[in-house]
């Protein structure tokens, strides 16, 4: 097959017509059958599957939603938390991510592997610092600028709502794994952080802070050690089958206790109306007329729901009602 060979002014010419635009240089259409090709970052791996990050994201939307009660009530202001972000980074790119003053708190959650972060940006700090301590006024911004470290005093007040933060975020996860939250210590220079590798990877959760129409962030740094013990309950699988079949013991066990739940039973005879005055002349013989006809069943409500008609008696002395008919649950007028 002969190959054309092309002369410098047809180069020239193609390279003028690409840059007006009208050539496209976009890459055609793929063939079928091709592979489709995914990148790949191996400096990046991804460890948790998406399922798990969904089991993730469940955990700390409880966790948001007990932060936000916690610090709305500890500051006497509304404060709302929701989930910015989850991703899956190294410890390297979360270092470089957080600014270089700012609060973080160093925990481990035993029996669970790793140290992980709770990284409380500096202005919102500032924030909680001033409404603890009696001020009205929360904006932060020139007190930020001249800002290098926090006082032991501000180091104090700000421990005490990390330790409760801490203890949310215990609570988020009871369903999941029994976790024991012990605050290790304080930083407020990341680059001094010596808790993993660079290369180390991580889940960092990035959750919105919304006070008095300032927002700021809060963010936790997670290892991938600390899942490894519980991969297999952070699979929705496992939550919602145990591999194992309903034998008859426990559906004989379950129908037992469900036997001994009471229930209020009640047969409406009819109904009918009257003024006050009517009701203030009654005497004992007087005669009231019901709406519902002898002729008629009478319905049976179990639970506040109709379930049977019946048709009222007595048995040894005592008023009774013979079922006559299944409704199901479901009103059946007649």
């Amino acid at each position: 097959m002969s190959q054309q060979v092309l002369s410098q002014q047809e180069i020239d010419a193609l390279l003028v017509a690409m840059d007006s635009g009208e050539i496209d240089t976009e890459d055609g259409p793929e063939e079928k059958g091709s592979p489709k090709v995914k990148p790949y970052d191996f400096r990046r791996p991804v460890r948790l599957s998406k399922e798990y990050l969904s089991t993730i994201t469940m955990v700390f939307e409880d966790f948001s939603k007990l932060a936000s009660n916690l610090l709305s009530t500890q500051l006497r202001r509304p404060v709302e938390t929701k989930i910015a972000a989850i991703e899956q980074v190294s410890f390297d790119e979360f270092v470089h991510s957080v600014p270089s003053f700012t609060l973080m708190g160093v925990f481990q959650s035993k029996p669970l592997n790793g140290l992980q972060i709770l990284e409380i940006n500096p202005q919102f700090s500032l924030q909680m610092i001033e409404l603890l301590c009696g001020y009205t006024d929360i904006s932060t911004e020139e007190v930020l600028a001249s800002k290098a470290t926090f006082t032991d005093i501000e180091m104090a007040i700000l421990e005490d709502v990390m330790k409760s933060l801490l203890h949310s975020f215990e609570t988020a996860w009871k369903d999941i794994k029994e976790i024991d939250v012990t605050l290790e210590h304080t930083e407020t220079k990341p680059q001094l952080l010596q808790t993993m590798s660079p290369n180390e990877p991580v889940i960092l959760v990035t959750l919105s802070v919304s006070l008095e129409n300032q927002r700021t962030y809060i963010n936790m740094c997670i290892p991938y050690i600390f899942f490894e013990d519980i991969l297999d309950k952070l699979s929705f699988k496992n939550w919602f089958h145990s591999g194992k079949e309903f034998d008859a013991s426990e559906r004989g066990q379950l129908a037992s206790s469900l036997n001994r739940v009471p229930v209020d039973i009640e047969v409406l005879l009819g109904e009918s109306q009257m003024n006050v005055s009517d009701f203030l002349g009654m005497e004992e013989g007087d005669i009231i007329q019901l709406d519902h006809k002898t002729s008629r069943p009478l319905t049976m409500n179990v639970e506040n729901k109709p379930y049977f008609k019946v048709k009222p008696g007595r048995l040894e002395n005592k008023l009774a009602v013979e079922i006559l008919k299944f409704t199901g649950g479901e009103s059946d007028d007649e």
